[in-house]
C-alpha cells in the first residue's frame, strides 16, 4: 500500500478519536471504541450488498425449522461470517433517538455470526454502548466511519461504470495500520518497552531466513506455519504471502495452514477477524486465546515453519507458578531428555520469559519429514548470551548448538522496535 496512502487512513481513524471521543474518553482510551469500530466497519462493509439475500436465506430456514444454519448464511453472505439483523451501520445512522439507537445497534451487534461474537467479547466492546449513548456519540461515531473519502473494506469502491474509485484495503494493510494505531495508544498510556510490534522489514527478513534456504526443496504439498505469541497476525501473513511466493516462482503448487496464540484479547480478536476478512473461516479456527507457556493451545502439534517476537524483559512468573513452579514443572516442553539427563531443565529465569517461547517451538519442531522445521525468533541479546552454565539459559543454548539446530543470529539495527530502545538480534534455527 502507498505510504501516503497509509498515513492518511491512519491519520482518519486518528482524527475520528479526537474528533468524537474528546472529553469523553482520555486518550489512552480511545482504542477501546476504536479498534472495534474499525473492524466493525470493514465486516459491515463486505455484508452490505449481500444484505437482504441473507434476510431472505434466514427467513427461509426459519420457516422450515432448521437448526443449523451457519453454513447456508454464510453461502448466502458469501464470506466466511453474516449478520441477521434488519440493520447495516448506513441504516444506523440517521437515528435521531438514542435509546432506539442503542436498541438498534445491540440489536445489530447481536446479529452477527458466532465467530464474530467471539471477536466482539474479547474487544468487551459492548461495554463501551452506555458510556457512548449518555455521550450522545454514537450516532455521530457511526457516521464518521461511513464517511465516503475512506474506504476501510478489502474490496475497491467503485462508480456505476466499474470505475475504482478508493482503492481497496487489504488485510496485510490493514494489519500495518492496527498496528500503527495500537502503537499510539501505547505511547498515550505508556505501556511498557515488551509491549511492541514488529516492522515489517524485520518480519520479511524472518520469513526470509526460515524459507530461502530451502526454497529449492520445497515440494508441492501442505504446510503448517505458527507463531505462538501472534499478536495481530502480521508475521503469519507475510510468512504465507512469501512462501506461497516463493512456491509458485518454483512450480509448486501449496496449501499453507497458519496457526497462532495470542494472550492479549484485542490483539486476538483482530488476528481472528483479518481471516475471516480474507474468507478463511476455518483457519480463523486455529487463532487460539490464552497464555502460550501455561495453557499450549497445540500441544501435540508439530510445525514446518514458525515465528514469532515474543514479549522480552517481561514476567512470566504467573505461568510459572500455573505449570507447577520450578521445582515440580512436569511440562515436556520444558523438561526434556537431552545428553542423558531425562530430566533435563529449560527453564529461564521468572523474571525474564522469552527464551520459553523459543523452547516451546523446540518441542514442535518435525524430526521425520524431509525439511524438516525451520524457526527464526526475535530476542535481546541480555537473554541470548547470559546466564550461568546449568542454569535454564544456558541449558537452552547447549541443547539447540549440540543438536546443531543453530544457523544464524543476525543483530538488528538500533531503534527498530516500536515503544523500546533495545537493539534486538534476530535468531534463526
Amino acid at each position: 500500500m502507498n505510504h501516503v496512502i497509509h498515513n492518511s487512513i491512519v491519520n482518519f481513524i486518528w482524527g475520528i478519536a479526537d474528533d468524537v471521543l474528546r472529553d469523553v474518553y482520555v486518550r489512552g482510551k480511545y482504542r477501546d471504541v476504536i479498534l472495534p469500530m474499525t473492524v466493525i466497519r470493514r465486516l459491515d462493509a463486505l455484508l452490505e450488498a449481500s444484505k437482504d439475500k441473507v434476510l431472505g436465506m434466514k427467513k427461509q430456514l426459519d420457516g422450515a425449522g432448521i437448526v443449523n444454519q451457519h453454513a447456508a448464511l454464510c453461502q448466502a453472505s458469501g464470506e466466511a461470517f453474516y449478520n441477521v439483523s434488519p440493520f447495516t451501520l448506513r441504516d444506523l445512522k440517521n437515528r435521531a433517538k438514542q435509546q432506539q439507537l442503542k436498541a438498534d445497534f445491540e440489536a445489530y451487534l447481536d446479529g452477527f455470526s458466532p465467530n464474530v461474537q467471539e471477536i466482539l467479547d474479547k474487544f468487551k466492546f459492548r461495554n463501551q454502548i452506555p458510556t457512548l449513548i449518555e455521550a450522545d456519540i454514537l450516532g455521530h461515531l457511526i457516521e464518521k466511519f461511513l464517511d465516503g473519502r475512506i474506504n476501510l473494506s478489502p474490496k475497491p469502491v467503485q462508480d456505476i461504470d466499474g470505475n475504482e474509485i478508493l482503492p481497496a484495503l487489504d488485510n496485510h494493510s490493514m494489519g500495518t495500520i492496527f498496528e500503527e494505531l495500537i502503537r499510539r495508544f501505547n505511547e498515550e498510556n505508556n505501556e511498557e518497552a515488551g509491549e511492541h510490534f514488529t516492522p515489517r522489514d524485520v518480519v520479511k527478513l524472518m520469513a526470509d531466513l526460515i524459507f530461502l534456504p530451502v526454497a529449492d526443496d520445497i515440494e508441492s504439498g501442505t504446510y503448517l506455519v505458527y507463531d505462538g505469541a501472534c499478536g495481530t497476525g502480521g508475521m503469519l501473513t507475510v510468512a504465507e504471502e512469501r512462501l506461497a511466493e516463493l512456491a509458485q516462482s518454483h512450480g509448486k503448487h501449496v496449501s499453507i495452514h497458519l496457526f497462532g496464540q495470542e494472550v492479549q484479547p484485542e490483539t486476538y480478536a483482530i488476528s481472528k477477524a483479518d481471516l475471516l476478512l480474507k474468507g478463511e473461516g476455518a483457519e480463523a479456527e486455529n487463532m487460539k486465546y490464552g497464555s502460550t507457556l501455561s495453557s499450549d493451545a497445540f500441544p501435540s502439534q508439530e510445525f514446518d515453519f514458525m515465528l514469532s517476537n515474543p514479549p522480552y524483559g517481561k514476567s512470566w512468573k504467573t505461568d510459572l507458578e500455573r505449570l507447577g513452579g520450578k521445582n515440580d514443572i512436569k511440562d515436556p516442553r520444558f523438561v526434556t531428555q537431552h545428553a542423558g539427563d531425562p530430566e533435563y531443565k529449560m527453564i529461564t529465569r521468572s523474571s525474564d520469559g522469552q527464551l520459553m517461547f523459543l523452547v516451546n517451538k523446540l518441542s514442535k519442531m518435525k524430526h521425520t519429514t524431509r525439511l524438516g522445521s525451520r524457526i527464526a525468533e526475535v530476542h535481546n541479546g541480555s537473554s541470548l548470551f547470559t546466564g550461568d552454565a546449568g542454569q535454564g539459559e544456558s541449558n537452552i543454548r547447549r541443547c539447540i548448538i549440540e543438536n546443531d539446530w543453530l544457523e544464524a543470529i543476525i543483530a538488528c539495527p538500533e531503534n527498530m522496535f516500536y515503544n523500546t530502545g533495545i537493539a534486538p538480534p534476530t535468531s534463526g534455527c
